[in-house]
């Protein structure tokens, strides 16, 4: 006989002032199974999750949500304070926020154990260190008494695991647990999430939009599309034969190459070049010695870079491998030792002389997160139209607004009549993730650059939405010649766009060449992880 599924939701609604956002979904978890719920930002599945446990404010939620025969839904707050934690634990996607600055990680999960195990303090730190041992934390009684912030980004997504097994939950909710980190990094987490999952016998409910994660970690998928669960089943038989046309448009949302291989340019024509690049950055020396004098942390250690005409150079590595801070001295924002020239000018020079404002609107630079790199207090045609004031002052008002149009229309982006108003004058929490990265790229854009700085342009982007942008940089580059240095941890991006490619590990090039070599036949063993774990 086949044993009842630990969770059976039937018909669970959600709604927001009367607004429907989830329409009568179904599905179910076995004890020990693994289902990935999947879909783009805005398809329902975190709202559905989280409603679950009535986690979500001001939702209206109906329909059936049976643990264990017992209906979620139908619980009181203080019955569901019994299960929450207890039951049902859940691992947030971005652990910064979700730890508390202002205590230990150890004093966190210790107020878990002490509430819900009815620990004594001195058991309850036994116990976390522990739990943080199990998660392939090192040294971690020392982690126990360290913030959040002296956690690496992995780290504190193991301890957020630690403190969600604190209880040993039935069912355990993972939400986008991944995201943040880097490719390496996520291959780790879901390992170590599978090897709990079988140590503890628990559940697990893994949302996330990451495709490659679900193959590599689910036993079974749902796909949700704006609010209606439209597919679910094996992930073997899903992922071969999808019967959604939305399950066929997500798996078909890999990067796709279509860039110029243009021949090698003459050295005299580099746009970019650095030589035996440093950065470091002064650091408090412990003890007596932090009074009198300063130590050095080199982020960057004698890097060399080229960069052709209407060329891409991708910069690949991990968090802390050096990549933002080289995008940074690449913008002439960060001191820096060795030589580095834009369109032949180094950037010492070009201070020195005082030009460093023409270099400047030779190379722009499009951020990770849209959503905070544009003012949320300026409309569109400032945001777009602030370069135009710096670097080209005798522009009337007219002729700024016709540039800033024609830069919109360049990058995709038209007046909708249907919106009504004037459309330039709205703000940028009124575009969507895909809009308002086209709205990133059409500032850097409007001043006419040569040379595109891209700083993980498509991380925050959903696979269908990170599709599209990147073929409009293919796009651009092809139009207009635009030379990017494209700094990324996402492999797949790196193959679909660069024609070079940069490996960085600890501030230093580890690896180099043309990007098909490279990653076709990586030579050093920090390259094949990063390719392995993409795969």
């Amino acid at each position: 006989m086949t044993p009842p599924p630990l969770l059976e939701v039937k018909d669970l609604r959600v709604s927001f002032g009367g607004q429907e956002v989830v329409h009568g979904i179904d599905f179910t978890i076995n004890a020990g199974e693994k289902l990935a719920l999947v879909g783009e930002s805005g398809s329902g599945k975190t709202v559905s999750a989280l409603s679950l446990l009535r986690l979500v404010q001001g939702a209206e939620v109906s329909g059936q949500a049976m643990l264990n025969g017992r209906d979620l839904l139908a619980m009181t707050e203080h019955q569901l304070r019994g299960v929450r934690g207890d039951e049902v634990a859940i691992v947030f996607q971005e652990p910064m926020s979700a730890l508390n600055p202002l205590y230990s990680v150890g004093d966190q999960i210790g107020e878990v154990l002490q509430l819900k195990k009815g620990l004594t303090p001195r058991q309850a730190l036994a116990a976390t260190v522990e739990l943080l041992a199990s998660t392939g934390i090192p040294e971690p009684a020392r982690r126990a008494t360290a913030f959040p912030h002296q956690l690496s980004g992995g780290q504190r997504q193991r301890a957020m695991i630690a403190m969600a097994l604190a209880s040993a939950p039935k069912l355990l909710l993972a939400d986008e647990p991944t995201t943040a980190l880097d490719v390496s990094l996520r291959g780790q987490i879901l390992d170590l999430l599978a090897d709990l999952q079988r140590q503890h016998g628990m559940a697990v409910l893994l949302i996330t939009h990451d495709l490659n994660l679900v193959r590599r970690f689910a036993d079974r998928v749902a796909v949700m599309e704006q609010g209606h669960l439209v597919e679910q089943g094996v992930v073997a038989e899903v992922f071969h034969a999808p019967q959604h046309r939305y399950t066929r448009m997500l798996l078909a949302s890999k990067p796709e190459r279509n860039v110029v291989e243009a021949p090698s340019a003459p050295a005299a024509d580099t746009l970019l070049r650095a030589r035996a690049l440093r950065v470091s950055y002064p650091v408090p020396l412990p003890g007596l010695r932090g009074w009198f004098k300063t130590g050095e942390f080199v982020a960057v250690q004698g890097a060399d870079l080229d960069i052709a005409p209407g060329q891409t150079l991708g910069v690949i590595g991990e968090s802390g491998s050096g990549k933002s801070t080289l995008a940074l001295a690449t913008l002439g924002l960060l001191p820096y030792q060795g030589s580095l020239s834009v369109t032949g000018t180094d950037w010492h020079l070009a201070k020195q002389r005082g030009h460093s404002r023409a270099l400047r609107q030779r190379i722009q630079v499009v951020f990770q997160d849209p959503f905070s790199s544009l003012s949320p207090r300026m409309t569109i045609e400032q945001i777009v139209g602030e370069g135009l004031l710096v670097h080209q002052p005798g522009l009337s008002v007219a002729e700024r607004r016709e540039r800033v149009v024609g830069a919109l229309a360049d990058v995709g982006l038209v007046d909708d009549p249907a919106r009504g108003g004037d459309w330039l004058q709205r703000y940028p929490h009124e575009f969507s993730g895909g809009q308002r990265q086209r709205l990133a790229i059409a500032r850097a854009l409007i001043v006419e650059p040569s040379l595109l700085v891209l700083d993980e342009p498509t991380s925050a982007l959903d696979v269908t939405v990170q599709k599209q942008v990147l073929a409009l940089l293919q796009r651009l580059q092809r139009e207009r010649g635009l030379s990017y240095l494209l700094i990324t941890h996402d492999v797949d991006v790196i193959s679909a766009m660069a024609h070079a490619v940069v490996v960085m590990k600890d501030g230093a090039v580890v690896e180099s060449g043309n990007v098909q070599q490279v990653l076709q036949n990586p030579v050093h063993p920090y390259t094949r992880i990063l390719v392995q774990a993409s795969a």
